[in-house]
């Protein structure tokens, strides 16, 4: 287990977490400890707790939305894929008819062609 020291409205807090691990460990310190001080500069000094609780808050509630965010954006993605298996199977039906028509346009024609030969 590695250890990774993070500043956290100017007071340090010895965090474990796996191998591998500290530099994301330390990025995700940072976020809080900005959020922190946004909301230590719009409402003051009202202790580390509930700094840090109305932080956690904060973040959460963009997580939250970013999350919702995501399922949206999945199931534009889930409808554009049913589309395009849609416009697909069409396009193969289009292909198939005029591959049809032209095959029976081939065939009269080479009728045609026989009647004028004779």
């Amino acid at each position: 287990m590695a250890q990774v020291v993070l500043t956290v409205n100017d007071h340090s807090y010895t965090m474990q977490c796996n191998d591998g691990e500290e530099a994301h460990l330390k990025e995700l310190g940072q976020v809080l400890d900005a959020e922190v001080g946004k909301i230590k500069s719009a409402v003051g000094q009202v202790g580390d707790i509930r700094l840090l609780l109305m932080s956690g808050l904060v973040i959460a509630d963009r997580l939250s939305e970013t999350l919702l965010r995501v399922e949206e954006l999945e199931d534009q993605v889930q409808g554009m894929r049913q589309s395009r298996n849609q416009a697909t199977k069409q396009g193969e039906q289009v292909s198939e008819d005029v591959t049809q028509r032209l095959d029976a346009a081939a065939e009269r024609i080479e009728a045609l062609a026989r009647e004028i030969a004779n």
